[in-house]
């Protein structure tokens, strides 16, 4: 049962990760590019996930699915926020830092030791349970700091859409960034119940859930015309460039 919903989960995370590539190499827009790297490891992730449900587990599947997983989907999920919402140079630099974090995290999972060893045909492993303190403070900074900028973006633009019901592509950008922390609330809390309670099977069907929303979010975003117009008006013209449109009137 957990191997067929986490195969489910990324069948859909790989769909939804090809079709906002196609997106991001139309439009070449850095929140699309964020969103398509953040479902790239989400299919990852999952796809580890159904390999040790299915096949067993072993230490190199359990820390692909948590580093994928635990430590960096949402923290690049957040960027998507970030680029859509915020200035082009906070983007750029937030985007350099994770570059940074995933390259530590990659470095701490792959040295870090699991103790006690996993057992091949139990449940999905915990992090608390086999791993050391280092990946463990990555995985709650990591989720924890990027679910906090996904609802602080949606309550951000819901105060916008409230300011602004009459700015085209208001209601959209608002409904966008809402399905989009919902989707993130979903995954956090089958992490929860499998973390706390155990249930492997709620868990993997919170992924399939969660990503779907997710994803419902991005495109409902994403027809704001980038959502550029809305958070990032034109400039007012310069005073050169009116004199030189007088001139030509």
């Amino acid at each position: 049962m957990v191997a067929g919903l986490a195969f489910v989960a990324t069948a859909v995370a790989t769909v939804f990760a090809q079709a906002t590539a196609v997106r991001w190499s139309r439009s070449r827009a850095p929140h699309q590019a964020a969103w398509t790297v953040s479902l790239a490891m989400f299919a990852l992730a999952s796809a580890a996930l159904a390999t040790g449900a299915g096949t067993g587990w072993d230490g190199g599947t359990f820390r692909v699915f948590y580093c994928l997983g635990a430590i960096l989907t949402v923290p690049w999920l957040a960027l998507g926020t970030i680029c859509l919402l915020g200035q082009p140079a906070t983007g750029r630099r937030v985007r350099a830092g994770l570059l940074v974090l995933s390259g530590l995290a990659a470095g701490v999972m792959l040295a870090t030791s699991i103790d006690p060893p996993i057992d091949p045909s139990g449940g999905i492993p915990v992090g608390k349970e086999h791993l050391t303190v280092l990946p463990r403070i990555l995985a709650a900074a990591g989720s924890g700091i990027g679910a906090l900028v996904v609802f602080a973006g949606a309550a951000w633009s819901a105060v916008r859409f409230a300011r602004r019901r009459q700015t085209p592509g208001a209601g959209r950008l608002c409904a966008g960034n809402v399905l989009i922390a919902l989707g993130v609330l979903v995954l956090s809390g089958g992490g929860t119940i499998q973390g706390v309670v155990g249930h492997d099977e709620a868990f993997a069907l919170t992924l399939a859930v969660g990503i779907v929303v997710i994803y419902a979010g991005f495109v409902v975003a994403s027809g704001t015309a980038r959502g550029d117009a809305l958070v990032h008006p034109p400039s007012p013209p310069s005073a050169s460039e009116t004199a030189q449109v007088g001139h030509a009137e």
